[in-house]
């Protein structure tokens, strides 16, 4: 899947909600599926709000067109926020595959599919946060590691049924340091 910055940005926030979205790219990469990377066409996606972050104070701002997506948020406890290192968005950063985890020559090298680093193909990132509250068009969390304007692409609810993954957890010997 290839993003441009200029695409992820310059598009209208005025463009369909998730479900059509997710529709339109799921049909597309049912009808690609053979082709080559550089046949497949590319993808827009357009922030859903930004991250807001003050002192201590992590916030994130929902833009209006998708105020209506938060209804029923306030009933969980954590959510998932899905972002876009919109920061680190370099050639050189998309190209890099592998790297010392938190930087760290000591750790070994390891592919950024095996690591939480911040350089990667498609810059997104991830983090569950626990809500503190949810309120115009705001979602109070309790801290994520995410600058201040960074824009959010998704959130998802922390489901434990589907999400918790407590029996026969396995981790490289780097992490357990």
């Amino acid at each position: 899947m290839c993003i441009s910055r200029r695409g992820f940005f310059g598009r209208s926030l005025k463009a369909g909600g998730c479900g059509v979205l997710c529709s339109l790219l799921d049909r597309l990469s049912r009808a690609n599926a053979g082709q080559t990377q550089n046949e497949r066409p590319s993808y827009h996606m357009n922030p859903v709000g930004r991250v807001e972050r003050k002192g201590e104070s992590s916030h994130l701002r929902i833009f209006d067109p998708y105020h209506d997506a938060l209804l029923g948020l306030d009933g969980y406890s954590h959510i998932f926020v899905l972002y876009w290192f919109d920061r680190n968005d370099t050639p050189q950063k998309r190209r890099t595959l592998r790297v010392h985890p938190r930087g760290n020559p000591n750790n070994p090298l390891t592919g950024v599919f095996a690591c939480r680093a911040p350089a990667r193909p498609n810059l997104i990132g991830l983090t569950l946060c626990r809500v503190l509250s949810v309120a115009d068009g705001t979602i109070q969390v309790d801290k994520i590691d995410a600058l201040d304007d960074t824009p959010i692409v998704d959130i998802k609810p922390y489901i434990p049924s589907i999400d918790d993954a407590t029996k026969d957890i396995r981790l490289p010997d780097w992490l357990k340091r």
